[in-house]
C-alpha cells in the first residue's frame, strides 16, 4: 500500500510503498476512503507537536474508512462497516489499523469527506464550549481564525447553543465564509483593531483563540467581566503571555483545551460529544465545510494548504 510517511524530522514527509498492515489484538484494519488534515499535522511533520512519535510514522489524525478485517478480541464494528476514527497518526494511507474502540459508524446521512472532516474540528468546539467554557444561550462568543477548520465549527456550535457569534478572518473571502456559517458580526484581521471592533459590540463574553499572538492580546483587552478565553492552539506561531493582572481586574478565566488528550484520561466525555454532534448533523444544524479535496499523491500540496493559510474549513486527502 502506499502512505505518506515522515521518515525524518530533516526531510519532508513522502509517499512510500508499505506492506498491508494486519490488525493487533483490538484493533481493525480500515480501507481508507478520507482523511482530514489538522494544524497538528503540520507541527508532527517536523516533530514539534506534543505527541509526536519517532520516524519513521504516517501522519493523519483523523480518518473515514471501511472495516476490512478484525483484530483478535474484536467482534465489532463488524466488516464492512463505515466508521469514522481518530487515531492520532496513520490516516494518509490507502489502509490502515486502528482501535476498534475508538472507531463510531458513520451515519448514512455523512458521506466519507464529511465524516474524515468531523471528528477533532466540531468535537474541540462542542466539547469546549460546553463543558469547558459553558458557553450560555444570549452570550458573545468571539471566534479567531474564524475561517479555519476548528473556527468554522465554533461558529456553527456557537449559534447552536444560542450566542451570538464574532467571527474573526482575514480578508473578505474568509470573512464571507465565516459569515455563510453562521456568523452575526465580522472583523478583518488585516484591516479592523479586533480590540475596538470587539468592544464597540459590547465586548466578549467567551473568546475561542486558535491563533495567538496579537490576535490573543486584542482579544483579552476586549473581554467583558467573567470573560472565558479558551487556548485552542498557536497558529500565528507566537505562544503569548498572559498578564495576570488583567486576569485579576476583570475576574477572567483563561481555559486550555487538548480535545485529543481527553482519549487518555476521559474517552468518555469525547463520545457524548460526537454523539450530540452525530445528532445535530443529521438534523440538519452542522454542515462541515472542505475547501479542497486531493489526492494521497498530492499530501504535500494539501498540508502547504495549511501552512499559507490558503484553505478554508478543512482539507481532505483520499486515497
Amino acid at each position: 500500500m502506499r502512505a505518506f510517511q515522515v521518515t525524518s524530522f530533516d526531510a519532508p514527509p513522502e509517499v512510500v510503498e508499505l506492506p498491508d498492515p494486519e490488525p493487533k489484538p483490538g484493533e481493525v484494519l480500515l480501507d481508507i476512503s478520507a482523511c482530514g488534515l489538522n494544524f497538528a499535522d503540520l507541527l508532527m511533520s517536523t516533530g514539534r507537536y506534543q505527541d509526536t512519535p519517532e520516524p519513521p510514522f504516517t501522519l493523519g489524525m483523523e480518518v473515514c474508512g471501511t472495516v476490512a478485517a478484525l483484530g483478535e478480541g474484536v467482534t465489532e464494528p463488524a466488516i464492512g462497516t463505515r466508521v469514522a476514527v481518530f487515531g492520532g497518526q496513520g490516516g494518509l494511507a490507502e489502509k490502515g489499523c486502528f482501535p476498534a474502540a475508538l472507531c463510531r459508524p458513520v451515519p448514512d446521512t455523512m458521506d466519507d469527506t464529511s465524516a474524515a472532516a468531523f471528528m477533532v474540528a466540531y468535537g474541540t468546539s462542542h466539547l469546549v464550549l460546553t463543558r469547558r467554557a459553558r458557553l450560555q444561550e444570549g452570550e458573545t462568543l468571539l471566534v479567531l481564525g474564524a475561517a479555519g477548520g476548528v473556527g468554522l465549527t465554533a461558529i456553527e456550535v456557537g449559534k447552536a447553543l444560542g450566542a451570538r457569534v464574532i467571527a474573526v478572518a482575514r480578508g473578505a473571502d474568509k470573512l464571507e465564509v465565516a459569515k455563510a456559517a453562521g456568523a452575526d458580526h465580522l472583523i478583518d484581521s488585516d484591516t479592523d483593531d479586533i480590540k475596538a471592533a470587539v468592544k464597540a459590540l459590547g465586548g466578549a463574553d467567551v473568546v475561542y483563540d486558535p491563533v495567538g499572538g496579537d490576535a490573543f492580546k486584542a482579544a483579552l483587552g476586549a473581554c467583558n467581566r467573567e470573560a472565558r478565553v479558551i487556548v485552542i492552539g498557536f497558529a500565528s506561531g507566537d505562544v503569548p503571555q498572559i498578564p495576570a493582572n488583567i486576569l485579576l481586574v476583570k475576574n477572567i478565566t483563561v481555559i486550555g483545551f487538548y480535545w485529543g488528550g481527553y482519549l487518555k484520561f476521559n474517552a468518555e466525555a469525547l463520545s457524548d460529544s460526537l454523539a450530540e454532534l452525530m445528532e445535530w448533523h443529521a438534523l440538519g444544524k452542522l454542515k462541515p465545510h472542505v475547501s479542497h479535496t486531493l489526492l494521497l499523491t498530492d499530501a504535500a500540496e494539501a498540508l502547504d494548504l495549511l501552512r499559507t493559510r490558503k484553505s478554508t474549513g478543512k482539507v481532505v486527502v483520499t486515497p
